[in-house]
C-alpha cells in the first residue's frame, strides 16, 4: 500500500470534488459551466481533480507550487459562499449558510458540511504542508477569491435565464 504524502492536500482536492459533485447533482450546473459548457467543464474537472488528487498523494517536490496554489484556491473557492450568500453563526461558532445557490433547505445541511470540510481541509493543507517556498503560490491560490465572486455572480445570472429558456436536468434548481 502506497503512503498518502500529503493527506489534507488529498482532502482539500476531494471537498472541490464534492463541492462540485453536490451543486452538479442539485441542480445549480457546475464551475464555469456559462465559460465552457456542460462538456467543457466536466473535461476541465475531470483531468484537473484527478491530477490533483494523485499529485497530493505522491507528494513530490515537483508537486509543491501547484498542490499550494490548489489548496489556497480551494479555499478561496470555499469562503467565497460566505461572502456571497446569507449566514448564521452556528452554536459552535461556524458558519452555516441559510440560503445559497438555488438549494432547498433540506439540500443546506449537507452543503455547509462539505464547505466546512472543504475549508477545513484546505486550510490544514496550507498550514502543514506547503513549504516555504511554495507559499506565494498559496496566496495566489487565495487570491482568485474575487475572481471567484465574479465567476460565480456570472453563473447565477446565466443559469436563470438558462433555466427560463432551455430546462434542463442541471439547471433545475432555477426553474420557476
Amino acid at each position: 500500500m502506497t503512503r498518502i504524502r500529503r493527506p489534507f492536500s488529498v482532502l482539500s482536492a476531494l471537498g472541490t470534488v464534492a463541492h462540485h459533485g453536490y451543486e452538479l447533482g442539485s441542480g445549480v450546473g457546475l464551475v464555469l459551466q456559462p465559460e465552457m459548457g456542460l462538456a467543457g467543464s466536466l473535461a476541465l474537472w475531470g483531468v484537473q481533480l484527478p491530477v490533483w488528487t494523485v499529485g497530493a498523494a505522491r507528494g513530490g517536490r515537483r508537486w509543491d507550487k501547484p498542490l499550494a496554489l490548489w489548496a489556497g484556491a480551494g479555499l478561496a473557492g470555499a469562503l467565497v459562499h460566505y461572502v456571497m450568500w446569507p449566514w448564521r453563526r452556528t452554536r459552535l461558532g461556524v458558519p452555516a449558510l441559510t440560503t445559497a445557490e438555488g438549494l432547498s433547505p433540506a439540500q443546506l445541511p449537507p452543503y455547509n458540511g462539505i464547505l466546512w470540510a472543504w475549508s477545513a481541509t484546505s486550510a490544514l493543507a496550507l498550514a502543514l504542508e506547503v513549504p516555504r517556498g511554495a507559499r506565494r503560490w498559496a496566496l495566489a491560490g487565495l487570491l482568485t477569491m474575487p475572481l471567484l465572486r465574479l465567476s460565480a455572480r456570472h453563473h447565477f445570472d446565466w443559469i436563470r435565464q438558462q433555466a427560463a429558456t432551455d430546462p434542463a436536468w442541471w439547471n433545475r434548481a432555477f426553474r420557476g
